[in-house]
């Protein structure tokens, strides 16, 4: 599988502070890749290394086969991007900003647009600054998807807007993405939004890559595990540094498996727990994160962090 995405010990520091340190990620073609990490985590300025928009203090970047650093026009003529913080022309309208975009782009498929207007409800004709965010970011979000780009660079799209905007932002985004040849990547710290989108992810915490992986791993990796001595016994203790303690209480220990998609998974609980009840139950994706959130969590076996 080829990537759409590569960067290699990628970084970036502001006077004493690594914003990115290190980051070496692959994004498959194809894929819908999520970039999750709390806030401050180093997203924004990674999106924005890879779009060129800030300089990498080392390392490299390259975006469908192209250095970052070397990105023409024809280049991004293949790439689209949206962020929460992007400025538009706003004097214009939404129809206007599309008449404005549409020279630029050889690929521009008005009937794309014109579906994608209307899916989105975007039929005001008032100036993008008398409009409300959401309004925005939809027309920011269709200009940059019209000409069917074969990257799709996201920066927390969904940060402040209402569910029913989300929802409208989420059918028009898929419609295009549905197309597997074309590749997503989102930053975002919405769970629930990069669950219903992402078939990978990555996970950022203070400029470092803790690891990326196939969502569907990452739910087979992560189990719930519930150990019970028995009546006579010691309460127990976790002894492994592939799990990560919940609680205690009682006779009862609770903790996260974190490598739990290991063929001797079971086995190797069983025998640090002799006799004890043992019981497992999977995570949603937002209980892992919160998992992740509260400790150091080790990468899956053979991958660097």
């Amino acid at each position: 599988m080829t990537n759409a995405i590569e960067t290699a010990d990628l970084a970036r520091r502001f006077g004493h502070l690594d914003a990115v340190n290190g980051l070496s990620l692959q994004v498959p073609a194809g894929s819908i890749f999520a970039l999750i990490g709390p806030n401050g985590a180093g997203k924004t300025t990674t999106i924005k290394l890879l779009m060129n928009l800030l300089r990498p203090t080392a390392g490299s970047a390259r975006l469908l086969g192209t250095d970052s650093r070397r990105l023409l026009p024809q280049h991004l003529q293949r790439i689209g991007y949206v962020s929460e913080n992007q400025r538009l022309p706003d004097w214009m309208t939404p129809g206007e900003l599309f008449d404005y975009c549409r020279p630029f782009y050889p690929g521009w498929d008005d009937a794309l647009r014109r579906t994608l207007q209307g899916e989105l409800g975007l039929t005001s004709d008032a100036p993008l600054r008398t409009l409300s965010r959401g309004t925005r970011m939809k027309a920011a979000l269709l200009s940059s998807l019209a000409y069917r780009p074969d990257l799709i660079l996201l920066d927390e799209p969904f940060t402040g807007l209402d569910p029913l905007v989300r929802e409208e932002l989420m059918r028009g985004l898929l419609e295009v993405a549905s197309d597997r040849a074309r590749t997503v990547f989102v930053s975002s710290h919405d769970i629930d939004e990069v669950e219903r989108l992402a078939d990978w992810v990555g996970y950022l915490d203070r400029g470092r890559l803790l690891f990326a992986e196939p969502v569907s791993t990452l739910l087979e990796r992560f189990r719930l595990v519930e150990v019970v001595a028995p009546a006579d016994g010691t309460p127990p203790t976790p002894a492994n540094s592939d799990w990560i303690l919940q609680a205690t209480a009682g006779r009862t220990l609770r903790f996260v498996d974190t490598q739990h998609g290991a063929p001797d998974a079971e086995a190797r609980i069983a025998a640090a727990f002799p006799g004890a009840e043992v019981r497992t139950s999977p995570l949603a994706l937002r209980e892992i994160f919160v998992t992740i959130a509260r400790s150091s969590v080790p990468s899956p076996p053979g991958e660097a962090s």
